[in-house]
């Protein structure tokens, strides 16, 4: 009823045109004279019950920006999710299964619009920055205080020896700190947590219990090219059979999750020859088992590395998946690698071949050689295919070192 009075003021204003175009532009013109009059509004106060208010103009309104809304939002959805994990683990103590609740579409879209590529381009930066010597010593037995960190095992145990927090994170083992088990064929490459393990199936790899994510979605779209180790575009069905190069063999998987305590370099699991790499830039959202719970095919979302060759049994596959604040994934023998570089755009992926006229077999790795090394924790997985009778040495959730079994036949 109002919007037809004004109408009828604007008519009476304006004066009764005969002609459409003219109510139209006097109705405009009044709308914008009114929006300047907003804008021009001072900021007035008036008492209420005894209480003082004060009502800000339109123009004051207009110059809000998004930011401090956002930051509002985020932080109570973060003290919800918190919320919600521990109300979860008393659920758990109690002996009760929860199904996992994964995240909408529009929760996974507003955390990958968060800047975390640049974010971690700058905490690796700032963790290059040489510390007094007076301070490593405080700041690194705060690390190890928070994270649970055994210095015992290191290399190097003195805390003023290490310059920067790169360093720290990236510390060497004493020789003897991981003896690598030579009576099973599948040793872990890293020390870590067991998120999940077992048979691939459906073309569907389970990232935790219950939570999948696409095999050909995660190892990235097959090439006619001869040295890429991925046959031509086949149905989804048959990507799992393709793999898969021997009669009675079957296809495997495991995660291991490195928490930021943990040793961060990574060995091969196997004897094995490495023929190809396959870098795929994209998010770094954190990685942990609360995540991976949560987040249907995360492991695709993010950056990653793939490695893929032959092993005795067919193939076998290792890929570090990148995490928040774990932008940087190195490769000891590829220096072309460079991971969470502006160069690169999401949704990309690049090659390298590591079969060249020279070198027709690629790159051979023996078990428990030096492979790589994030900077602070992330993700390791391997998919491998072996015999029917291959048997995991494993439990969901335990914990494991470098060097020890996995599994065998």
């Amino acid at each position: 009823m109002a919007a037809s009075v004004g109408r009828r003021c604007l008519r009476l204003l304006c004066g009764v045109a005969p002609w459409r175009s003219s109510l139209l532009y006097c109705e405009n013109t009044a709308v914008s004279h009114f929006l300047q009059s907003l804008r021009k509004l001072p900021v007035r106060a008036f008492y209420t019950n005894a209480r003082r208010v004060h009502t800000a103009s339109a123009r004051t309104l207009f110059l809000l920006r998004p930011l401090p809304l956002l930051l509002v939002t985020g932080s109570g959805y973060a003290g919800y999710r918190q919320y919600e994990k521990y109300r979860e683990r008393e659920l758990e103590k109690l002996g009760l299964e929860i199904p996992p609740k994964l995240a909408g579409h529009w929760e996974v879209a507003l955390y990958k619009s968060v800047p975390t590529r640049l974010l971690s381009r700058a905490w690796g930066r700032l963790n290059q920055v040489e510390l007094p010597h007076w301070l490593r010593r405080p700041v690194y037995s705060l690390y190890i205080w928070t994270f649970g960190v055994n210095m015992k095992e290191a290399a190097v145990e003195d805390l003023h020896h290490y310059r920067n927090l790169s360093e720290f994170f990236r510390r060497k083992l004493k020789p003897q700190a991981r003896p690598v088990c030579g009576l099973h064929s599948v040793i872990s490459p890293s020390d870590g947590k067991i998120l999940n393990f077992g048979q691939v199936k459906n073309c569907e790899v389970e990232q935790v219990k219950g939570v999948t994510y696409s095999l050909e979605s995660f190892l990235g779209p097959r090439t006619s090219t001869d040295d890429v180790p991925f046959p031509p575009a086949t149905p989804c069905g048959s990507f799992r059979n393709q793999l898969v190069t021997r009669e009675g063999n079957e296809l495997y998987h495991c995660v291991i999750y490195l928490a930021p305590g943990d040793y961060h370099c990574f060995h091969s699991p196997t004897d094995w020859t490495v023929s190809h790499r396959r870098h795929f830039p994209g998010s770094l959202m954190s990685v942990n088992p609360g995540m991976a719970r949560w987040i249907k095919e995360l492991f695709c979302h993010n950056e990653r590395v793939v490695l893929t060759g032959d092993w005795k049994h067919g193939f076998f596959s290792l890929t570090a998946v990148g995490a928040t604040n774990v932008g940087s994934i190195r490769i000891y023998f590829d220096r072309d690698l460079h991971t969470n570089s502006p160069r690169y755009s999401k949704g990309s992926y690049n090659d390298f071949s590591f079969v060249t006229h020279a070198n027709k077999e690629g790159i051979p790795m023996r078990k428990g050689e030096h492979l790589g090394e994030f900077n602070l924790g992330s993700t390791i997985v391997l998919i491998f295919e072996a015999p029917k009778d291959f048997n995991f040495k494993l439990k969901a959730g335990q914990k494991i070192r470098f060097g020890e079994a996995l599994g065998s036949l």
